[in-house]
């Protein structure tokens, strides 16, 4: 073979190598996290009929028994619900469009219910997984903390083993207040400020136990913390630097999943250790933005993550703050 033909044999069989190698590398698993806190990113993974979109997501995410996931948007389909292949199963939630926000899902004996913060409505409400709210709570005037009912805008919902019902008012005055499981108001705790036991944006609440005991996590979101408190509301720690704008938190096997606003989630141990950081988002300018463009949507990459959920089988689920609508899964790798 001539030299000039040898060479460009050569040139193109590299070329094609090279092909082949990009090639895999494309298909090859796109894993985040490391150690037990290992993921696969599911490409695709929310498939809606033809002509639908899930629209704006502003909101949370909660899991059922059968690990169907629940997601709220501004849109007249409130709560978008499907199963763990990303099915669409169903959607609900007309009378709520437009500011449900906070989202916790409660066995009950037999049964399941959704606890809900809406913000246009300053309310919490209790529905069944079909919809059918079964009551609704106001502000809670008995506070003396509110000088007009608008002042009151709910991001968050918990409920304690007792039923006592744990609310945060993170887009409103600071202040975490208490009611009993017949809703009537108990105390309030926090406030506006950034000394330990003070919140700003008490955005997301949890009880979780910790060290043997029930316990209320905060996602204390303008204080850059997790605040973690006893059920009076007296406070027992408060989580080291590492977050940025945590939203939410919720727990699973002691460890503390907490989404961040400011583009990646993050899973801490008991004793505030970061156990991984997943999705990290490299362009700043793109963190905490609910306006960007699908062009910039990568695969194991955030944008502003506003909500996450772990499901029985630790698979994970994140919903991004935006416009158009975003939720994600990674499948965890054991």
């Amino acid at each position: 073979m001539r030299p000039t033909l040898r060479f460009l044999a050569l040139a193109f069989g590299g070329l094609f190598l090279l092909g082949l190698a990009v090639e895999a590398r494309a298909r090859a698993p796109l894993l985040l996290g490391a150690g037990d806190q290992t993921y696969r990113w599911v490409p695709g993974w929310a498939k809606l009929p033809d002509g639908m979109t899930l629209g704006s997501t502003h909101g949370c995410i909660a899991i059922d028994q059968a690990d169907n996931v629940y997601v709220c948007t501004d849109t007249e389909n409130a709560v978008v619900v499907f199963d763990r292949a990303g099915n669409f199963l169903r959607a609900f939630g007309k009378e709520l469009a437009g500011g449900l926000h906070g989202m916790q899902l409660r066995k009950e004996g037999s049964e399941e219910f959704l606890y809900l913060a809406h913000l246009a409505r300053h309310q919490v409400l209790k529905t069944t997984l079909a919809g059918e709210i079964l009551w609704t709570l106001g502000y809670p005037a008995e506070s003396g903390l509110y000088e007009d009912p608008a002042q009151f805008l709910p991001t968050s919902v918990a409920v304690a083993p007792n039923g006592d019902l744990y609310v945060a008012d993170g887009y409103g005055l600071s202040w975490i207040h208490v009611f009993d499981a017949e809703r009537h108001y108990k105390r309030s705790f926090g406030g506006l400020g950034a000394l330990r036991g003070q919140f700003n944006t008490c955005h997301g609440l949890s009880v979780v136990e910790w060290k043997g005991a029930q316990v209320l996590v905060v996602a204390d979101r303008e204080n850059h913390r997790l605040q973690v408190l006893d059920l009076e509301g007296r406070v027992l720690a408060v989580t080291p630097g590492e977050l940025r704008r945590p939203c939410d938190v919720e727990e699973l096997g002691g460890a503390l999943l907490v989404p961040d606003l400011a583009g990646r989630v993050t899973v801490l141990g008991a004793g505030g250790e970061v156990l991984a950081q997943l999705g990290e988002q490299p362009d700043p300018s793109l963190w905490a933005r609910n306006d960007v463009g699908r062009e910039h949507w990568k695969d194991g990459e955030f944008l502003s993550p506003h909500c996450a959920r772990w499901d029985s089988h630790g698979d994970l689920y994140v919903v991004d703050w935006s416009l158009l609508g975003r939720i994600s899964k990674l499948e965890r790798v054991r």
